[in-house]
């Protein structure tokens, strides 16, 4: 089945043009990524040379440009999908098309390789391309079962290189990283509880066939609840944590009988934080973004609440802040010039072998986490149906 192409992705991305904030090609979340052609870009000595495999996803692009802008210098891509491809050295004239995967993962010049691909097929990419001597950076979901993760914590293990994540709603979203800035800062005291919301329009003439295959997705919590689960561990500062309770369902889709449109999780951590995240594909056609991304995060001295991707009350744009303290009244702070300094830092994370940007220990137990409540969610919805 052809993905999307080019005409498409604009539909998909940009389906609505009244809030005047269309982001880079290629991104579905609020990540304004940088246009490579335009940003001064970071200098450094001699820069991380990166390819592409995989655009079946959008994300790619705004991974791709973020990766740019601060330093690392875009080689070569391959996507067995030719309109993919195409589309993509369209947005990128500099890039060389690879024939085939292994002629970028047989470049000894290529030391990381970022992708988008088919979610089931992110984790045995990433094991090719670590056993090939580069790290790896997928998008969002990593991992669609459990098996594939221990195959990949092994193939970390036995290599020594990076199995990395793009969290975009987090990484990629100026106010979650200033929020983040401010709670390790002590802002409001210690987090005792985050609630966060990703809701997403649909947009479903412009989806891909394996977005409705849910071996192929992984489910609604697999997939764009990752960002939640991540979220959590970060804003907590919880090393580990468990699923109380979980719920997929859908609810208004029966002509995609695998696809989940809702779902929700209870969580509590190691550090005795809880948390409380919820996704669903019901953002109306009102609305003039993709999708009303917030989050609350409690603590003992205060709370911030993130409107990440649209103020309703009004204001211009996304990355909105409001936090109020024990000791001020509440302030709204404008995050744009936060920026998204996770980029910066993984790209010297890949030069130097340090673990600043994100620990890997971290990406293992996101993911670990987003895999228990997607599963706890299937196991509740079979029984459930079965009591019916």
């Amino acid at each position: 089945a052809k993905i999307f192409c080019l005409h498409s992705l604009e539909r998909y991305l940009f389906d609505s043009e009244k809030s005047g904030n269309r982001v880079a090609i290629g991104s579905e979340c609020p990540v304004s990524a940088p246009n490579i052609q335009k940003i001064k870009k970071k200098k450094r000595g001699v820069p991380v040379k990166f390819s592409v495999v995989g655009i079946q996803h959008p994300h790619i692009y705004g991974m791709t440009s973020e990766l740019a802008a601060h330093g690392a210098e875009l080689v070569s891509a391959y996507d067995s999908d030719k309109i993919a491809l195409d589309a993509f050295v369209k947005k990128y004239p500099s890039v060389k098309p690879a024939s085939c995967e292994e002629e970028i993962l047989e470049d000894k010049n290529v030391q990381l390789v970022a992708g988008a691909a088919v979610t089931s097929e992110r984790a045995d990419i990433g094991i090719r391309t670590m056993n090939a001597g580069k790290d790896y950076f997928t998008d969002k979901g990593p991992f669609t079962s459990f098996e594939q993760l221990e195959r990949v914590k092994q193939t970390v293990k036995q290599t020594g290189k990076k199995y990395m994540v793009c969290y975009s709603e987090r990484l990629q979203n100026s106010s979650a990283e200033m929020a983040g800035m401010m709670i390790k800062r002590g802002d409001i005291g210690k987090v005792v509880q985050v609630v966060s919301m990703g809701p997403h329009r649909l947009n479903a003439k412009s989806r891909p066939e394996w977005f409705w295959q849910k071996e192929k997705f992984g489910g609604i919590l697999d997939d764009i609840c990752s960002h939640q689960f991540e979220q959590f561990l970060y804003f907590t500062g919880a090393d580990k944590a468990s699923v109380v309770s979980a719920r997929v369902e859908n609810f208004a889709h029966p002509e995609y009988p695998e696809f989940e449109d809702f779902g929700e999780a209870s969580l509590v951590a190691d550090n005795g934080a809880s948390g409380y995240v919820k996704v669903d594909w019901f953002t109306p056609d009102g609305l003039d973004t993709w999708g009303d991304g917030r989050a609350f995060v409690i603590g003992t001295d205060g709370y911030i609440e993130l409107r990440k991707t649209i103020d309703i009350c009004g204001r211009p744009g996304a990355n909105h802040l409001f936090v109020t303290t024990n000791k001020q009244k509440t302030k709204y702070i404008d995050a744009n010039s936060f920026g998204h300094p996770f980029f910066d830092a993984f790209i010297k994370d890949c030069q130097e072998r340090t673990e600043n940007a994100m620990t890997q220990e971290h990406v293992w137990e996101s993911a670990r986490l987003t895999l228990e409540a997607q599963q706890k969610a299937d196991e509740f919805r079979k029984k459930l149906k079965n009591m019916l």
